[in-house]
């Protein structure tokens, strides 16, 4: 099971979401909006933000959230690519 980073609880509370662990055994999060699910994100198995930055800190974490937007800029702004971008990345 996947742990929801403090970071992206800090991005729950800005983006005005509620995020909790998935119910889908191969996605990380679930975001939900007024009580509506929105979003299923994060491929367990994979890294983010939050987590390359509790375990290598910042400078390697930046970088990998650069490679990250690089490789999924085509769906970076819409559907559960846009809730990954802002809740994980």
């Amino acid at each position: 099971m996947y742990n929801i980073t403090s970071y992206s609880k800090t991005k729950e509370k800005e983006y005005r979401v509620i995020i909790k662990p998935s119910a889908n055994k191969n996605k990380k999060i679930d975001v939900f909006k007024d009580d509506k699910k929105i979003a299923s994100i994060g491929a367990i198995g994979y890294k983010d933000y939050g987590t390359y930055l509790q375990e290598n800190g910042k400078q390697y974490a930046d970088k990998r959230r650069q490679l990250y937007r690089e490789r999924h800029k085509k769906d970076l702004n819409t559907g559960n690519g846009l809730w990954a971008n802002r809740i994980l990345w």
